[in-house]
Parts: structure tokens; sequence; C-alpha cells
């Protein structure tokens, strides 16, 4: 949500070495995101874009439902979003073109729609919901297995670029050398 950022206090947290005062004072479920506000705390990423849409000023980050056809892509790619991670995870363990069923299943979804270059058209909690994966995902397969997922997937390279000119996303972008190095350490230790 544009100006989100100006609202709020970003507080950038080690995944792998989280604070004890984390959990002790923010969110007992030491998960993130989380979100203190009006001396709440709210976790759970559905849970959160729920809140920001309803607490803070700017677009809905649930659009209207335009069709029936509008309903079943949002409930699918929702649907989708575990099967997604673990078909392009478990490509880091061989070949990372593996991944591309995931892919073409995102540039499919992201050609349902004429009226903007995201999931629903227009900007929404579906892309809220796929960025982070994207982002771990995408300068892993690069690097390491030298694969660039968006070759020949015009929509999802369009995705992307769109997603890296919103201003609250890039402000909670991670380092991909530091995405790449965690993968590394979490999935090439399994090998």
């Amino acid at each position: 949500m544009p100006g989100l950022q100006d609202k709020i206090k970003l507080v950038p947290i080690d995944l792998k070495n989280r604070p004890a005062w984390y959990k002790q004072k923010v969110y007992p479920a030491n998960k993130v995101p989380a979100l203190e506000h009006n001396n709440e705390v709210k976790g759970e990423s559905l849970e959160l874009i729920k809140y920001i849409d309803s607490h803070f000023e700017g677009p809905s980050l649930f659009p209207d439902v335009k069709s029936q056809k509008f309903l079943i892509s949002c409930f699918s790619l929702f649907s989708y979003i575990d099967s997604f991670y673990k078909t392009a995870t478990s490509s880091f363990k061989g070949d990372g073109s593996k991944a591309g069923v995931a892919f073409d299943y995102i540039e499919t979804a992201l050609s349902k729609f004429e009226d903007g270059p995201f999931f629903l058209g227009q900007f929404s909690l579906v892309d809220i919901a796929y960025a982070p994966f994207i982002e771990r995902i995408h300068p892993f397969l690069l690097e390491v297995k030298k694969y660039d997922f968006t070759l020949g997937r015009p929509k999802l390279a369009t995705w992307i670029e769109e997603m890296n000119k919103n201003e609250a996303y890039t402000q909670t972008k991670s380092d991909p050398k530091d995405l790449v190095q965690s993968y590394k350490e979490r999935f090439m230790a399994q090998l």
C-alpha cells in the first residue's frame, strides 16, 4: 500500500537467529512477519494483509469480485502456494529447470487478466502472498543452478519488474546474496 512504510517501522529480523525479545515482546509464535499496531500484535501473513487492508488508507488489497473466473483464479492461486514452493525447492537437489512446471503455472495465472501485470490484473493480496517465495527462489536458481525461470515467461518477468517498482515491497526485500547463502545452507546440506 503506498505510503504504508511511512506509518510503520520496519524491523529486520535474522530468520536464522531470531532475537529473544521478538518472541517475548512481539510475537510469541516467533514467526514472521508480525505487526504491532494500536497495542495489538498480528501475525500470519493473510491475517496481516486483512488487518492492513482494513486499518490503513490506500487501495484495497482485496479487489472487487469481477466474475466467477476471478474468484476461481483467486482460490486456485492460494491453493497452489504450497505446491508451488515444494515443486520449486525440490528442484534445488537436482536440475533447476525441473522447477519449470511451477513457473509455467505462474505464467499461465498471470495471463488470465489483461487489466494489469499482476495475478488478478491489479495489485492484490495474491501478489503479496507469492512475492516472498519468488523473491527467495529466483536468485538461488540463477546463481546455483544457472536457471533463469523468467526466460520464455514474459508475464512472470514483467510481474517481477512491476513488484520491484513497489516501494513498500522493495523496502522489505532481503539481500539476494543472503537469500542464496541461506538456501545453500538449508538445501545443499541435504544432498
